[in-house]
């Protein structure tokens, strides 16, 4: 895991605050944002071959106990965006042909330096998410994922190990594209393809750079 320059729902789901957990401390809301995040998910997404182009609902952590860190990294994926200068979010899910696959995407738009610092906090929590296990059969290790050139910057991680005693894997990116925090998760029983993450990672920012 690490962090360079240069790299970084039923239907459409539109998550603001108030339907995504929390008040609005911090944010300002702005209508003509939420608008245009809106109107990118609304059009047919350039998506790896084998994922439906068709969004479904935000994706969510799959797992009722974790750590902080864990948690914290994996919000923003869920319309969970940290709310400090945020102004508009929204947040889908794709799925594709290979066993038990997902891709979460949230695009979490702010104002001044927010997307940065914000990804700054949510690097370390990344760095810091270093297993979750609970009693259910859950023990998911996290592991380096290599950073490929997208975006501004970007930290990512692959956590991988058992979901409730079943073969699962996960790699979590979270990357900006200018004030735009874009947040990605690439789940699959057993195993999931790189290759296919970083396409879905290019996806995601092409939808954040095209609003």
């Amino acid at each position: 895991m690490r962090r360079e320059p240069g790299i970084i729902g039923c239907g459409l789901l539109a998550c603001v605050l108030a339907g995504c957990g929390g008040g609005t401390a911090g944010s300002r809301l702005d209508p003509g944002a939420m608008a245009q995040l809106r109107e990118v998910l609304s059009e047919e997404p350039r998506l790896p071959d084998g994922f439906t182009p068709r969004p479904g609902e935000a994706w969510r952590i799959p797992f009722d106990k974790a750590g902080k860190n864990c948690r914290t990294m994996l919000r923003p994926a869920e319309g969970r965006a940290p709310r400090q200068a945020l102004t508009a979010q929204v947040a889908v899910s794709y799925t594709g042909d290979n066993l038990g696959e997902q891709a979460g995407v949230a695009l979490a738009r702010y104002t001044g330096g927010g997307a940065a610092d914000h990804l700054d906090e949510l690097a370390d929590a990344l760095e810091s998410c270093r297993r979750v296990s609970s009693p259910s059969g859950t023990d998911l290790r996290s592991h380096e994922l290599t950073i490929e050139d997208a975006g501004d910057e970007a930290v990512g991680a692959r956590l991988t190990g058992r979901l409730n005693g079943y073969p699962y894997a996960m790699d979590v990116v979270l990357s900006r594209a200018g004030d735009t925090l874009v947040s990605v998760v690439h789940t699959g029983l057993d195993d999931v393809d790189a290759g296919r993450t970083w396409a879905m990672v290019d996806a995601a920012i092409t939808m954040a750079e095209d609003r």
